[in-house]
């Protein structure tokens, strides 16, 4: 069982228009709206790969009830937390060179009654967890919100006795840390910030996977973007390295959460650690085939699988 925590969700309007002009109107030749924010992502790639997941979040006004409508259409089982603020709409746009912009609107922000009703509304959602649940907490926190708030999450899953999984960058990661989550997965300008130390090459790159484990987290991953996904099964096992394969992208957005997905799913199923890296690169690739983020096809996914090599930069940290 997955369940996907969201406190940032989102809908994602993509504009696709000839040229971006700065100063000038612009109209776009169509408009798309699809389900948004990082965790409907990770749900959705789950949903392709037949995890069944779970999805969680606040959800307010029409943009509330649209992110509501879209999942569930998908398949996705979605308990959406009322909202008094509404949901955010953030914007991709697409040049017709391929060039994409995005603007994301600031999350909504919820008052401390709600944050407080939030987490009972989680543990009552975590209820119905098995011993192999998996948890999985991704995208930034809205402003105003505590930083701590992926830690008590993380703290009361591992009481129902989930596994927990987070994708998030700045305090809300260095505060995810004191709960132990049982794996993370930032890139190397997450690392950078959380580290102090600049992650520009793939030693450097080796030795972040090591502090990652040494502040707690039992597994880790880190994203090279372009250049490929390392991943560490545990404290003193081999450091893996997948390099991402050479494909013309549609879009790069969502690619991350895809290879979220792809490691919670290698993880909950048992795979070998290449076997769950090479999965995670498929997916991250199959995204950027995708027509919009999260919709990466199956049949792409395996392709990808089957030509991704795994190699083993060091044999233990």
């Amino acid at each position: 069982m997955f369940f996907c925590v969201s406190p940032n969700p989102a809908i994602d309007k993509r504009l696709a228009l000839t040229s971006l002009t700065r100063g000038q109107v612009n109209r776009a030749r169509s408009v798309q709206g699809f389900p948004g924010g990082k965790s409907a992502h990770v749900a959705m790639v789950l949903q392709t790969l037949g995890g069944n997941p779970r999805w969680f979040g606040p959800c307010g006004g029409a943009s509330g009830q649209e992110l509501v409508t879209g999942l569930s259409a998908l398949g996705i089982q979605v308990t959406g937390f009322p909202s008094t603020q509404p949901t955010r709409t953030n914007l991709e746009i697409v040049e017709e060179d391929d060039t994409v912009t995005e603007i994301l609107e600031p999350g909504s922000t919820l008052c401390s009654k709600e944050w407080d009703a939030f987490e009972s509304a989680y543990k009552e959602l975590l209820s119905s967890a098995t011993e192999k649940s998996v948890v999985i907490f991704s995208g930034s926190l809205p402003a105003g919100t505590p930083s701590d708030l992926y830690a008590r999450l993380i703290t009361v899953a591992h009481e129902f006795r989930c596994r927990t999984f987070v994708d998030t960058s700045g305090e809300a990661l260095r505060e995810a840390f004191r709960a132990q989550p049982s794996f993370v997965k930032p890139n190397c300008e997450e690392a950078t910030q959380l580290l102090g130390t600049v992650v520009d090459s793939m030693r450097k790159a080796t030795d972040a996977i090591g502090k990652l484990l040494e502040l707690g987290a039992r597994s880790a991953a880190l994203s090279l973007g372009a250049e490929g996904l390392l991943f560490c099964a545990s404290v003193n096992a081999p450091v893996l390295f997948a390099p991402a394969p050479a494909l013309k992208p549609r879009s790069t957005v969502g690619c991350g959460d895809s290879a979220l997905a792809g490691f919670a799913f290698g993880i909950a199923s048992d795979f070998p650690p290449s076997d769950t890296l090479r999965l995670a690169a498929a997916c991250a690739a199959a995204n950027c085939l995708a027509d919009s983020p999260g919709a990466a096809r199956l049949g792409d996914i395996r392709d990808f699988q089957g030509r991704i090599s795994v190699e083993v930069l060091a044999s233990s940290l």
